[in-house]
């Protein structure tokens, strides 16, 4: 067994300080691996002057160079033939432009590992049929974003009844069908089988809204769950504090705190963050993040804000072991939290400007077209 599958195979998901030799090992050999086997890579470690065989501490993961999201959504970088690439998901390119990976076999296995580990810890694994609304994509042959598999994919995790979608796809193109959700809703918060949110918060929110404007509540069966992940994206103006969203779940489908359940990340680092009790996304072993400067990218210590580095050795096919996303976020020590986990947790504040994305993206990008160092 690697060091990679070593890793993905830890039963402690949260108790980061004694994998950190094993996480710095996986890292330096995937590392490796993509110099060897992606030439724009390559080209982006030699600009640097960074030597992949240097990564042998947890600090000089700081110095390992970072690709920004955006440079993802302009070229695709593979470190093996597509052939081998049992799923290439794409981001869901809201802005017009989307981000393509690769994952292989290793890596497909690694990621059913974590998700064995990762769900059970807010009880989201069940063998308990349920019925199930989606507030995201039903699944189309055009449609290969991540978001819409991993949707599809979580209602894989207590045997499903029924399904129903928010969002259709009708002439080409998704069009909402929120009276249709509403519907579904009242129907099956009769049943005796729980009922199941699973998708966007935004659509799950303006549904909420519009049930209560019309005086609806309903009390949902035992055992159901409201699941979020895949963010506010166009709706960002919109969002909402999660004590306000909290409430009006409880106030129209009469469902507690305790049975939310929010999922984080990103289809450049498909590393699954679920939210413990009190609605923090602890790091796993599988991952380590860093929060940088907005303005140097010099990391930032504990309980400061930047921008979000997410880093993991878990795939081999894209170079995406350490990522520059555009949220900005803080990095909190594991005791502030008092659910019991150790690790520290990431809190995502928001996006940062445009202009500022740009900045970030354009040393990588120069030294892509240049092959140089900048």
């Amino acid at each position: 067994m690697d060091h990679r599958s070593k890793l993905f195979s830890i039963k402690d998901i949260y108790n980061l300080d004694p994998t950190d030799d094993l996480f710095v090992t996986a890292m330096r050999e995937n590392c490796r691996f993509q110099y060897d086997n992606c030439a724009d890579y390559k080209k982006i470690l030699d600009g640097e002057g960074f030597d992949p065989d240097s990564l042998k501490t947890m600090d000089d993961l700081a110095d390992l160079p970072f690709i920004p999201t955006l440079i993802f959504k302009k070229r695709r970088l593979f470190a093996m033939s597509q052939k081998r690439m049992l799923w290439k998901p794409t981001s869901s390119g809201t802005s017009g432009s989307y981000s393509k990976i690769g994952l292989e076999f290793s890596a497909l296995t690694n990621a059913l590992k974590m998700v064995l580990r990762v769900t059970p810890k807010r009880g989201v694994l069940s063998l308990r049929p349920c019925n199930y609304i989606v507030f995201g994509y039903k699944p189309n042959r055009h449609n290969k974003t991540a978001v819409a598999k991993t949707a599809f994919g979580t209602t894989l995790l207590a045997p499903a009844l029924s399904r129903t979608y928010a969002l259709l796809y009708r002439n080409g193109k998704y069009e909402p069908d929120l009276e249709g959700v509403i519907k579904a809703i009242l129907k099956y918060s009769k049943r005796k089988a729980p009922l199941r949110f699973m998708g966007f918060p935004s659509y799950t929110f303006f549904v909420l809204k519009m049930m209560e404007e019309r005086g609806l509540k309903v009390q949902l069966p035992k055992g159901s769950k409201i699941m979020m992940g895949g963010g506010w994206k166009q709706f960002y103006t919109e969002e909402v504090d999660k004590s306000v969203f909290y409430d009006l779940v409880n106030r129209v489908l009469g469902v507690k705190d305790s049975d939310i359940v929010e999922f984080f990340g990103a289809v450049e680092h498909p590393i699954l963050y679920c939210d413990c009790p009190n609605h923090h996304f602890h790091v796993p072993v599988y991952s380590r993040i860093l929060i940088r400067d907005i303005h140097t990218l010099k990391p930032v210590s504990n309980g400061t804000p930047g921008l979000i580095n997410l880093m993991s050795p878990m795939v081999k096919a894209t170079p995406i072991l350490s990522v520059m996303t555009d949220d900005l976020g803080i990095l909190h020590d594991g005791k502030e939290c008092g659910c019991g986990q150790s690790s520290p947790y990431l809190e995502i504040l928001g996006r940062v400007g445009l202009k500022d994305i740009k900045t970030c993206a354009a040393g990588a990008a120069e030294l892509l077209n240049s092959g140089g160092k900048t």
